[in-house]
């Protein structure tokens, strides 16, 4: 999509959010159906409700009246009358600059928010819906901040740690018919198993258009780091068939939350199978995978969710870059914005053929002990980031770049290459100065024969000795060199085939974003520690002075 149609923040969204609250009372709500086996409470949309509890009939505000309109409409055009009221509301608030209040900009905000969903009450903003929304049941046993929460007095550990033996040290029981599993990811024929379980059953959007599609390449290289525990990749089978019907996966890492190192397992991957979500089985494994953490000595865990439950310690938004603008469009993935053709949207997102950065290389073996010392001292600069060591570097940054060739796996690729990691080295020491990567993760297309994957690159791990030169935040440097090297990864991806290349709201990306002509993404990933407390880290918005994304310097797989 065009630059001039993308918003880089969230002040629009929260500004139209603002002019086109729905006012109805909620008497119904109370009686909304919550799905089986949901572990967080219902949510009532977003709405405003008065404070006084009388039964009172609240009067809709005219963008809202507008809104309604296109309950029922299947048109991705959202119609002009609608745009116009949200801009005389947010106009009439002054909540937004001249600059920012335009129709194309209210256009595309109210595309990228799905706010037809919202105003049907199929989703509601910052992806909580009635859906999602439980009663927090199962959380409301764990060790995790509670919403409502304030901040804590000091940083550190919600229970302590028990000696292994005071460990349950049975698994956890099943309903009958069913049986514990645990995988063995280096095992051609199981890792399919998962990989068949995860293609049809795992997170899909909220139109059912699109489901993350993993590879055994993927599997492989996510779920074996050094150290990794065989016990934490635990499935549920079919006591008939032996048939696997749910997974949940943990692997070790060693992070960094503000001034304390913990060990943590990288919780990834719940999935049960569609037919079988009445059955609870997530709850239980949630606990299995816990026990067996436990055993090994390790009490605190990081985990993503596209939901709400207790309590996000950072939220961070995607952003997408389109480069094989036809196809997206075709898929529904984007859409041609108004007063804007699709040969001029071709054109505005075209890439150039080479890379700027001089000294640019793909990554060897042989740099790997200055990469792993760049990337080190770069990610001292965010609140919360992974330890690595030399032998952890190299299986993130090369064990998944695939076999043989380039061109091999088709254009720009290696035959199953998952990641692409590069360096820069200053052509007179010899020294590297910067790197970049990115994975593969592909969607398969729901029942689209023409198209039935979509290309996805997501922004991996990168780091600049830039950032270490006096004031280079403050000069403008820093975002320079930032821009210059997603600015390659986009041209290197490009030429590889991907169709969109993804990036989060994390590490020093937020500045670069619209520079770089990524849009502002519907989705949102919420971080969450088990077993710790920290105060809010900034993700999408800034927290405590720190500016937003400098929070989080973890990428989730």
């Amino acid at each position: 999509m065009s630059n001039e149609s993308k918003l880089a923040n969230s002040s629009m969204e929260d500004a139209i959010i603002d002019a086109t609250a729905i006012e109805s009372d909620h008497d119904d709500a109370s009686g909304a159906e919550q799905a089986e086996g949901s572990t967080v409470p219902s949510n009532e949309g977003p709405s405003t409700s008065s404070g006084s509890g009388k039964k009172k009939k609240k009067k809709k505000s005219k963008a809202a009246k507008f809104l309604n309109k296109l309950k029922g409409n299947d048109d991705e055009e959202i119609p002009q009358e609608v745009v116009d009221t949200v801009m005389e509301e947010i106009r009439a608030q002054g909540t937004l600059s001249p600059e920012e209040l335009t129709a194309e900009n209210i256009r595309h905000a109210l595309q990228q928010m799905k706010m037809l969903d919202v105003v049907q009450g199929k989703a509601g903003v910052g992806g909580i819906n009635a859906k999602d929304m439980g009663e927090h049941k199962f959380w409301a046993t764990q060790p995790v901040p509670h919403i409502g929460e304030g901040p804590p007095l000091e940083d550190g550990y919600i229970e302590p740690s028990k000696p292994v033996n005071e460990v349950r040290q049975t698994p956890y029981a099943l309903p009958d018919g069913y049986e514990w599993s645990v995988l063995d990811i280096q095992d051609s024929e199981q890792t399919k198993e998962v990989y068949d379980l995860l293609s049809r059953n795992y997170v899909e959007d909220d139109y059912a258009a699109f489901r993350f599609q993993y590879s055994a390449e993927f599997l492989k290289w996510a779920l074996t780091p050094p150290g990794y525990h065989k016990e934490w990749h635990i499935g549920v089978r079919m006591s008939s068939n032996k048939k696997l019907i749910a997974f949940i996966s943990g692997v070790p890492m060693m992070l960094r939350v503000r001034k304390n190192v913990i060990p943590v397992s990288e919780i990834n991957y719940l999935c049960v199978h569609k037919k079988l979500r009445s059955k609870r089985l997530a709850p239980v494994l949630i606990k299995e995978v816990t026990r067996q953490v436990h055993l090994t000595g390790v009490f605190q865990a990081i985990y993503t969710a596209g939901v709400v439950i207790p309590t996000p310690v950072s939220v961070c938004r995607y952003y997408h870059r389109s480069l094989n603008v036809p196809k997206l469009i075709e898929t529904k993935f984007s859409y041609v914005p108004r007063n804007m053709t699709l040969a001029r949207l071709i054109r505005v997102n075209k890439l150039e053929s080479k890379t700027t950065l001089a000294g640019l290389r793909e990554m060897e073996e042989k740099d790997l002990p200055q990469v792993a010392d760049l990337f080190r001292r770069y990610m001292q600069r965010f609140d919360m980031a992974p330890l690595m060591n030399f032998e952890e570097v190299k299986h993130h940054l090369l064990s998944g770049r695939g076999e043989g060739e380039v061109g091999d796996g088709g254009k720009g690729r290696r035959k199953g290459q998952v990641t692409w990691s590069f360096v820069v080295e200053d052509p007179q020491t010899h020294l590297i100065t910067e790197f970049f990567s990115f994975y593969s993760l592909p969607s398969t297309i729901i029942n689209n024969t023409k198209y039935p994957t979509l290309e996805a690159a997501y922004l991996y791990y990168y780091a600049t000795e830039t950032a270490f030169e006096p004031e280079s935040e403050i000069s403008g440097q820093l975002k320079k060199k930032t821009q210059s090297l997603i600015g390659d990864a986009l041209i290197i991806a490009n030429e590889a085939g991907f169709d969109v290349f993804n990036a989060l709201t994390l590490m020093d990306n937020v500045p670069v974003m619209q520079d770089l002509k990524f849009g502002v993404g519907d989705g949102l990933l919420n971080f969450y520690l088990y077993n710790w407390r920290t105060s809010p880290l900034a993700g999408m918005n800034g927290e405590g002075g720190v500016s937003p994304g400098k929070g989080i310097g973890v990428v989730m797989l």
